[in-house]
């Protein structure tokens, strides 16, 4: 079953998550429903890729309103396709959330037990991943593109989360729209790190389609960490939405060639 549920032209929620835990909000936008115009049609949330600013600035109030989350109680980063995760606090709130070069520097992954925080995001491809432990309060998201994938920032997270107390076992994972198996190719570059990464999986997550060429599934891949690293296999819901074939829907960096705008990820707990 499909984990992320359309609410409207802008954005996803999930939903299963949201019903579980009252005060969360959990999904991810839409490139519909913004001002901007374009490469960046409509709603682009990325201040980084060459849109005007001020419509980036309008898109993002247009989605805390939608979601009743002030926009000066979110936090962004300025993502480098690594496995660096932060842990936020309320006073971080705000914290890239207006502007790209306030941001977190070189940070992929966020995580937090605070209420009033809202954690975000930004993707055109790569994989969106978003953590929950309900008993425990905590909550994260982290960006996977392929780097980050081999890199096993999944794995970080949940390594991250044990030190706070939390096992595997406690943690439930959902994999968000991105890139499909069929839309993604790759070199031998990239299958090779895949192969040390997965040593001691019989099934891979890619097939060669010739010499040189293959397709890769991102979302498998990352699957197939967590699993490793402990999660139940329960406790994984993988999206079916990809971004390059949905393209009334998704930007996507490889389908419009890198010209083409962000959607935002987002997970956080509502003040009581």
């Amino acid at each position: 079953m499909e984990p992320f549920v359309f609410k409207n032209d802008a954005f996803f929620t999930i939903d299963k998550w949201m019903n579980l835990c009252p005060g969360l909000t959990a999904g991810m936008t839409s490139k519909n429903g913004g001002k901007s115009t374009g490469f960046f049609q409509s709603l682009n949330t990325g201040f980084h890729v060459g849109d005007h600013q001020d419509d980036v600035y309008v898109n993002r109030q247009r989605i805390a309103d939608i979601l009743d989350f002030p926009l000066d109680f979110w936090v962004g980063a300025e993502q480098t396709h690594g496995t660096v995760i932060r842990k936020i606090a309320k006073s971080d709130r705000g914290t890239g959330a207006k502007s790209y070069g306030q941001a977190f520097k070189g940070t992929d992954g966020f995580y937090t037990n605070a209420e009033g925080v809202l954690l975000t995001l930004c993707y055109a491809d790569c994989v969106p991943l978003f953590f929950l432990a309900p008993e425990h309060g905590m909550i994260g998201t982290a960006h996977a593109g392929w780097k980050g994938t081999v890199g096993q920032i999944a794995r970080e997270m949940i390594l991250a989360w044990y030190k706070e107390g939390i096992v595997p076992e406690q943690i439930l994972v959902t994999i968000g729209p991105s890139i499909c198996k069929k839309c993604y190719i790759v070199d031998n570059r990239v299958i090779n790190l895949v192969e040390k990464v997965l040593e001691d999986v019989d099934k891979k997550p890619y097939n060669l389609i010739e010499k040189g060429q293959y397709s890769l599934d991102l979302r498998e891949l990352n699957r197939q960490i967590l699993l490793q690293a402990g999660i139940p296999e329960k406790n994984i819901m993988v999206s079916n939405l990809c971004s390059s074939c949905d393209d009334d829907v998704f930007f996507s960096h490889r389908r419009d060639q890198g010209k083409t705008g962000r959607m935002l990820s987002f997970i956080g707990w509502k003040e009581t």
